[in-house]
């Protein structure tokens, strides 16, 4: 039996929850996995296989899939792995079940709509401003992660010793961990790479080439380099595994759903026949990264074509022709 900090708790069986489970138990931890589903939890824990989002991948041993929030209480670190735009409810939900000073590992990749808040400061709203918080970003597919393949990402704390301790905890034979003390970097890597890698996605479906794609992408990352600076990211973060190597990844493959959305777009589909029944994060968060952006007069002329694209108000060819006929400038502006 596993000692409370060695038993870790993931909250969301999704891809992305059901292959860090995985990667936790493969690192040596007992592992329980929340769903929200009672059949579904039962399903998973009968079968050994998530069938809807990671068909053909065996779920571990150490794992045990659960409805019961009471589940959760052994655990001493607790990665929180649902979409940005629910975390705020399923913390309210489930926090009373957490052990006292148990570590929250937030793994959404997003801004929330309405407040325009980052998962850190929703946290924190919900379980109090002294709540070990961290956040776990970087280039990571589901199906990667989940079949042991070799992969990086970045944990941030505010606490450097609380951020290393769970990179050491959360690090296995295949999912390295490094560590960092800049949450807001971390953060906003990991929220505008979604937005952008639409944008990206939309060139690609237009049908507009790759000598196009590659310029996106650089101008798309140099806005974000420069809101990161407005809201405290250190560049050194946005240059890493949480900032450039998730946007390498997610801007560039159709395993991306927000990359896959982008390009649906692209060739003609509404932003519903887009999305397809699936979540791009992207399509969220890209109006709150707008409305932050503004509040401190930074220029994302990139994440303000896609926000409009998403919300209706202008096409594909409208939003290319005005990106193409802003005023020429130097690079590093």
């Amino acid at each position: 039996m596993s000692s409370p900090a060695t038993r870790i708790g993931v909250v969301g069986g999704g891809a992305w929850g059901t292959a860090l489970a995985n990667a936790a138990a493969a690192a040596g931890h007992d592992v329980v996995l929340w769903l929200r589903d009672g059949a579904a939890a039962e399903r998973l824990e009968r079968t050994r296989e998530n069938a809807r989002y990671l068909p053909g991948v065996p779920l571990h041993h150490r794992i045990t899939a659960t409805a019961e929030a009471g589940a959760l209480t052994a655990a001493g670190t607790l990665l929180m792995v649902v979409p940005a735009q629910t975390l705020r409810g399923v913390l309210g939900d489930l926090a009373p079940a957490f052990a006292p000073g148990a570590a929250i590992v937030l793994c959404a990749k997003g801004i929330e709509s309405g407040s325009d808040a980052f998962m850190s400061d929703v946290a924190r709203e919900r379980l109090g401003p002294s709540a070990p918080v961290a956040v776990l970003s970087g280039p990571s597919f589901a199906a990667d992660v989940a079949r042991n393949l070799p992969t990086a990402v970045t944990l941030a704390a505010a606490d450097a010793g609380l951020a290393a301790r769970l990179a050491t905890t959360l690090s296995g034979p295949a999912l390295r961990v490094y560590h960092t003390d800049d949450v807001r970097g971390v953060e906003i890597g990991g929220a505008g790479k979604n937005v952008l890698a639409i944008a990206s996605g939309i060139v690609a479906g237009r049908g507009l080439g790759e000598s196009a794609r590659a310029a996106l992408i650089a101008r798309a990352f140099a806005e974000l380099m420069r809101f990161a600076r407005a809201y405290g990211g250190r560049p050194e973060t946005l240059m890493g595994l949480s900032g450039l190597g998730d946007l390498v990844l997610t801007a560039s493959s159709p395993q991306s759903r927000n990359f896959a959305f982008g390009q649906r777009l692209g060739a003609g589909a509404s932003p519903e026949e887009a999305a397809g029944g699936k979540l791009a994060e992207g399509a969220f968060t890209a109006a709150a990264l707008v409305d932050l952006a503004r509040a401190r007069g930074v220029e994302m002329p990139v994440a303000e074509a896609v926000a409009s694209i998403v919300s209706g108000g202008a096409s594909v060819d409208s939003v290319v022709a005005a990106l193409l006929a802003r005023p020429l400038r130097g690079e590093a502006e």
